[in-house]
């Protein structure tokens, strides 16, 4: 599991503040959890719903594509953005940057569109010291381990010790779901799929 070189604050604009509409909501969980599922399984059931697109400087894989998986850029651009102010957040892992554009973010919140931003934890901590009260904090959370586990395993990605690194990690998130305003357990997609929903329509400005 690639372990994430947290920036200091004081490199991200201070206290940002973003447009009085829309709603920025922060989507956090354990790799495996089915973050990008649930999101999906939303896309089309929620009107004007907005998929925040990172940014990245590392090389696009077979099938992705530039402004639609990520943004993919090289470290000089990435960094000067950096030096621009131009991330809500962003990090290192290992030789490559990872980040949060911050003017698409606006665009969306002008237009009264709810902003989903899925990152890790590490990224959430650092967008609510940024905004506090001014974004919903959503946590999606495995029924158990042992059930993560298992669906790391089915994914057929990754080597025995991969998962137990995953595992390692997601067992250090899941002591961060108190920080977030709603948990919710994927146990069954569809009712998680309904508290999702359920949660981004209550939390439209």
């Amino acid at each position: 599991m690639q372990t994430k070189e947290l920036i200091c604050s004081e490199s991200l604009p201070n206290k940002i503040s973003l447009p009085n509409k829309g709603r920025l909501i922060v989507l956090s969980g354990p790799s495996g959890v089915g973050k990008g599922t649930l999101v999906g399984s939303i896309l089309k059931r929620v009107p004007n719903l907005f998929y925040s697109t990172s940014a990245t400087t590392r090389l696009a894989r077979p099938g992705e594509r530039d402004k639609v998986d990520y943004f993919f850029k090289t470290k000089e651009e990435f960094k000067k953005d950096v030096s621009a102010g131009a991330f809500l957040e962003w990090a290192k892992v290992y030789d490559d940057y990872y980040g949060t554009p911050l003017r698409p973010i606006v665009a969306a919140l002008k237009g009264g569109a709810i902003v989903i931003l899925e990152i890790d934890v590490q990224g959430a901590m650092q967008v609510k010291e940024q905004l506090a009260d001014e974004a919903v904090y959503i946590f999606i959370a495995p029924p158990s381990v042992d059930e993560l586990r298992r669906r790391l395993g089915e994914r057929n990605t990754e080597e025995a010790a991969q998962i137990d690194q995953r595992l390692d990690t997601a067992i250090r998130e899941l002591q961060y779901k108190e920080e977030y305003d709603k948990v919710i357990v994927n146990d069954d997609l569809d009712k998680a799929a309904d508290q999702l929903a359920e949660a981004l329509v209550a939390a439209r400005r």
